[in-house]
């Protein structure tokens, strides 16, 4: 398998499984409706685990643009490669979000909340302040880059295979598992610009009645605490790296 083709079947994968928990648990007359925020962080724990096993041993399984920024700042990939990485995620994150409506398109037309419906694809504020919504954003997503970074084998290299096979992926899930219990609970933790913007995209292009709007005002911050959240990270690992 290519990397663009690993990348992108793994953040699909990512994708389908993680807003499919969040379908399963905000729509309406699903098995799991009302199951609460420790199976939706749960399970998209393990969503990640699921794409990093998939694409690890032939992308290195960023599954993240910022991931994938990291890895340019630090040298480990050339533009192009970022690129096209970054693409693959995109286009990833677009087919599993799509996947997730067919699965549960009975409960979507059962759901009347627009931002219920919302919620399956991408993140919202639970309170909206923009300020502090950003912060929440760069933080997780510092989190997440500065621990990836300090893995005895990480996955930041544009083919590293993951060491000991799929339980190489254990900590990548652990690191989103606590993420998401610890600070998600501001933003939804999206500390993904494609897991968030590819969706919401989707989102608006598909014929689901009664929905919200695309959300420009708020759509920036997903993708930009993230980038700066990455960069922040990389920074102070090269300090103290000297």
């Amino acid at each position: 398998m290519t990397p663009f083709f690993a990348e992108l079947i793994g953040t699909g994968a990512m994708i389908l499984l993680g807003g499919g928990v969040v379908a399963n648990v905000v729509l309406k007359d699903t098995k799991g409706h009302n199951a609460g925020w420790m199976v939706i962080s749960t399970a998209w724990a393990m969503a990640v685990f699921v794409g990093v096993t998939i694409a690890g041993p032939y992308s290195g399984a960023h599954l993240n643009c910022a991931v994938t920024l990291a890895n340019l700042v630090l040298g480990k990939l050339d533009v192009q490669t970022s690129m096209m990485y970054i693409a693959a995620q995109f286009i990833g994150a677009m087919l599993g979000a799509a996947l997730v409506w067919l699965v549960y398109k009975d409960h979507f037309g059962r759901t009347e909340d627009a931002a219920t419906k919302q919620a399956v694809f991408c993140t919202a504020p639970a309170i909206r302040n923009l300020p502090i919504n950003l912060i929440s954003e760069i933080i997780g997503t510092f989190v997440l880059i500065f621990t990836i970074l300090h893995f005895t084998e990480p996955m930041m290299s544009d083919k590293t295979p993951i060491g000991l096979g799929s339980i190489g992926a254990i900590p990548v899930a652990f690191l989103v598992w606590v993420i998401g219990l610890s600070l998600g609970g501001t933003t939804g933790y999206a500390i993904n610009p494609a897991r968030d913007l590819g969706p919401r995209i989707v989102h608006t292009l598909l014929p689901i009645k009664n929905k919200s709007n695309f959300d420009i005002a708020y759509a920036w911050v997903p993708v930009v605490g993230p980038i700066i959240g990455s960069l922040l990270a990389v920074l102070l690992y090269l300090l103290i790296s000297i």
